[in-house]
């Protein structure tokens, strides 16, 4: 009888050993699986639009970017209607008063540094985010961060001072986009983080060689790095040297040449 007792008592333990052990793993499941959604949430669709030089449409998850919109209403005819517009500078290559006003902005944000705001007629006053250099804001789920964008050669500093004009870090869903603007290898460059994709400037005389770029590039290591800007006056810059120049010192990063000027034949 006492050995009966004892062999039920040992089958009841077993029974609720079993038991624990199922809800344990049964648990352990349920958070392995919840990783794909958290992934899926993080999913992100960027299609990218070279227009010419230093002008490009950026389709985000959806969401418009325009960046530096000149050429007039037809060079975006064949794209939405930007949601957000980033100008970087004062300058005829990056700013277009006549551009903007020819576009329907009706829904858009039109981020900008202090000298362009200034250049602005009042009409555009409540669309504006006036960034300084460190400064950001968020719109759309996108973080655009103002960054410093100058030159640091003696007889180019008058072309861009510090702190007049910015380039812009954008961020999405771990994603980060940088474009240069008009700058120099300078220090806030070098020192850029967990850039996915880089456009970077390289143009004689107003910006830097393809000597600087690519050491600049080499320092804060983005992932792709997509040379525009390039045209100077009166000569191209060297992309296909800026590829060799990083790639032989770090074949990680990948070079992307899109065409930026359609309208030339090099």
């Amino acid at each position: 009888m006492r050995y009966s007792n004892f062999v039920i008592c040992f089958i009841l333990l077993n029974a609720l050993w079993s038991l624990s052990c199922k809800e344990k793993n049964k648990t352990t499941v349920d958070k392995d699986q919840s990783v794909p959604l958290i992934a899926e949430n993080k999913a992100t669709n960027l299609d990218i639009s070279p227009i010419e030089h230093a002008t490009a449409v950026l389709d985000w998850d959806g969401t418009i970017i325009y960046i530096d919109p000149v050429g007039g209403k037809e060079a975006f005819d064949s794209y939405k209607e930007p949601d957000l517009i980033l100008i970087t500078d004062i300058h005829g290559d990056h700013f277009s008063l006549e551009t903007l006003q020819s576009l329907n902005t009706q829904k858009a944000k039109i981020v900008v540094p202090q000298a362009v705001a200034d250049k602005i007629p009042a009409e555009f006053t409540p669309q504006l985010d006036i960034l300084d250099n460190g400064n950001s804001k968020v719109r759309y789920g996108i973080t655009i961060e103002a960054i410093p964008m100058y030159n640091l050669r003696e007889e180019a500093k008058n072309f861009h001072v510090k702190g007049r004009g910015n380039g812009y870090v954008l961020s999405k869903n771990d994603q980060r986009i940088y474009f240069s603007g008009d700058t120099e290898d300078i220090p806030e460059m070098r020192s850029l983080q967990n850039i996915d994709k880089a456009f970077v400037c390289m143009n004689l005389p107003y910006t830097m060689t393809v000597d600087s770029a690519a050491d600049a590039v080499l320092d804060f290591k983005p992932k792709q790095v997509y040379p525009y800007h390039y045209r100077g006056k009166p000569d191209v810059s060297d992309v296909d040297k800026f590829k060799l120049l990083v790639n032989d010192k770090n074949a990680d990063i990948e070079v992307v040449q899109l065409d930026w000027y359609p309208k030339e034949d090099y």
